[in-house]
């Protein structure tokens, strides 16, 4: 199952967005221009949907209240909409899926956030449109989605699960590094890497295996002197990863986690949730951050290969402001996504046909698409004082 389209209403920078995605889409856009805020309206339908703790109100909670997720510019229209299309195949004529949840709040005493409209295609066939007559009768009904329910969802638990299922990394290496030791409370589904070993650890044994002897290939191929990567458990039961670099004794040059480079964790990381695969989406922001700029160049390949072959291939959803990364010439300039900053809000398109005719002459995404990013007046800054 593929996300094949999403369509956004006042939802943080967008007062409207309405753009297709591919296998792999890559959204770029300047600073402050809403890159993360698209991503976040799917992680918001995650947590919505997502089994245990999940829901509306809590998804709301999370992102401050309403007011944090409603766009600025939306002064007459409080109604915040998002609107997504699943297919099994893009390009197919009608989606297999359509999911619209609309929400605003209620307007009078309590200020309740309320569902205003919600509804389910599925193959072009309205199988739920609320408010429904139940709704009317006692709106308290508005304040829960059909989505997050398993006795309401069970005409579309596909949809429901595919949701639930999408996954988000920014992995930040030092709550890697010292996760054990920094405590506290992880925020819910560790966004930013704190438990990513603990993943490791609850993957069966030869899987495990499998992914860490391809990836330590890669990781040959790009880290110096790298030679051979494993998992262990500490006295404590502590799970941790090491690696050994060449060396003149051949039992020294072990190394745990603590002692990667900020750019050999957050390579390792991209490589472990693409061969995670399944059938689910992945969003990625900013996957060059802390990588030598040959790595980042070849990111675009690496998610190619390293899903081919695999009976469900990861659809991957990533922001990036990286020149090396878009020079690469494999990608499919139908899967880039600019976001274009104005004084209503961000809206967002694909490559124009002038774009397009420049791509296809041979010229990259970071010649064609990524100078139109740039501030106009950015070669001013280094004049500041």
């Amino acid at each position: 199952m593929l996300l094949s389209h999403i369509r956004l209403k006042n939802w943080r920078n967008f007062q409207a967005l309405d753009v297709p995605l591919r296998n792999v889409t890559y959204v770029l856009g300047p600073n402050a221009s809403g890159k993360s805020n698209m991503l976040d309206a799917l992680r918001f339908l995650r947590d919505v949907s997502k089994r245990q703790g999940g829901g509306l109100q809590a998804a709301i909670a999370e992102r401050g209240g309403i007011s944090k997720v409603r766009c600025l510019h939306a002064r007459r229209d409080p109604e915040v909409e998002i609107d997504i299309a699943l297919s099994r195949e893009l390009d197919q004529d009608e989606p297999t899926w359509r999911y619209v949840l609309a929400f605003k709040p209620e307007g009078k005493g309590a200020q309740r956030l309320l569902v205003s409209r919600e509804q389910v295609w599925q193959g072009g066939e309205l199988i739920l449109n609320r408010p429904d007559d139940k709704d009317k009768k006692d709106t308290l009904l508005l304040t829960q989605t059909h989505l997050e329910q398993i006795q309401t969802n069970q005409n579309f638990r596909e949809l429901a699960d595919f949701l639930s299922d999408i996954t988000y990394l920014h992995l930040v290496p030092q709550l890697l590094r010292f996760g054990d030791r920094i405590g506290g409370n992880r925020l819910s589904d560790d966004p930013f890497g704190q438990g990513f070993l603990e993943r490791l650890s609850a993957t069966p044994e030869k899987t495990r295996n499998a992914r860490l002897k391809k990836i330590g290939l890669a990781l040959a191929l790009a880290v110096p002197q790298f030679s051979e990567l494993r998992f262990e458990k500490d006295d404590m039961g502590h799970p941790h990863l090491q690696a050994r670099y060449q060396h003149h004794r051949p039992n020294a040059g072990w190394q745990s986690e603590e002692h990667f480079s900020d750019g050999t964790l957050r390579l390792f990381g991209l490589l472990w949730m693409l061969l995670e695969g399944g059938n689910s989406m992945l969003l990625l922001e900013e996957p060059e951050i802390s990588l030598n700029d040959a790595i980042v160049a070849q990111i675009p390949l690496i998610i190619e290969r390293l899903q081919r072959g695999q009976k469900n291939r990861r659809q991957v959803l990533l922001t990036t402001h990286s020149e090396a990364l878009l020079s690469n010439q494999g990608i499919d300039e139908r899967g880039v996504v600019l976001l274009e900053s104005g004084k209503q809000g961000t809206t967002g398109r694909i490559v124009n046909e002038d774009e397009r005719l420049a791509l296809r002459a041979g010229l990259s995404v970071a010649e064609v698409v990524l100078p139109k990013t740039r501030p106009s007046a950015v070669s001013q800054l280094g004049l500041w004082q």
